[in-house]
């Protein structure tokens, strides 16, 4: 069985969608296949890799409480073009926002279920994640926590000859087993999705969120994005910085 994932962020790096896309695939057997939509450039190749697919993935960000632009262009496409070549796909979505509520993207997988109808295709149904870029940063988090880690090992060595340095491990297992919580409901449901996306069968719509209180949640996000706003060339989080056009 083959299944096709297409991360359709518009970011070049670091974003959420292909975290989560990771996570999925994690779930799935069979022979997978990777796509990046980003621009029209990118249709004919993905849809060239749906001809023997049996299941397709959509993974995408929350946009104006629906489905991003440039992801709609290519789902008009991918119509016609399933239409036209009898196409019998089974097509599951992963959608995340930076709201605390997983359920805010329930119009998204609407556009999704209705799309798969008029398309002739299967809707296997998807799972809605809120906190997507606080859940994204948790992964960078662990790779810093895997570097002290390293860097303390070394110290130990260097300093006292022990290669084990008790307090290091401690302090790693307990930040781990923290950052693992946060995504516990995701990899639940992701889990899930995994088994109905090789049996090929209808998972349904969930909805999960990163696992902290929302006023705590609220707190981080205003202190988050106000300093990606001030990195980013102003507090309107890059209005104020000069852009380049990308050909599509």
């Amino acid at each position: 069985m083959k299944t096709v994932f297409i991360n359709c962020s518009p970011k070049k790096r670091f974003c959420a969608s292909a975290y989560f896309l990771f996570l999925q695939s994690l779930f799935v057997g069979g022979k997978k296949v990777n796509e990046k939509l980003r621009t029209p450039a990118d249709h004919s190749r993905i849809l060239e890799q749906l001809k023997d697919a049996k299941a397709v993935v959509f993974c995408l960000p929350l946009y104006v409480d629906g489905v991003p632009s440039h992801v709609l262009r290519f789902m008009e496409e991918m119509e016609v073009y399933c239409l036209e070549n009898h196409m019998e796909l089974s097509v599951y979505c992963v959608a995340n926002n930076g709201f605390i509520e997983g359920k805010q993207n329930e119009p998204l997988m609407q556009v999704f279920e209705h799309f798969c109808a008029h398309a002739g295709l299967v809707w296997g149904g998807g799972v809605g994640i809120g906190g997507g870029v606080m859940l994204n940063v948790t992964r960078i988090l662990f790779v810093v926590d895997i570097a002290l880690l390293a860097l303390n090992t070394v110290l130990s060595v260097v300093n006292t000859g022990m290669f084990f340095n008790k307090e290091a491990w401690i302090s790693f297992a307990e930040n781990a087993a923290l950052l693992l919580y946060f995504n516990l409901g995701v990899l639940f449901y992701l889990a899930g999705m995994g088994r109905a996306i090789g049996k090929g069968t209808y998972f349904g719509k969930k909805y999960t969120r990163i696992l902290i209180p929302s006023f705590v949640f609220i707190l981080f996000a205003d202190i988050f994005f106000i300093t990606a706003s001030v990195l980013e060339g102003g507090i309107f989080r890059g209005w104020l910085k000069k852009k380049e056009l990308e050909k599509a």
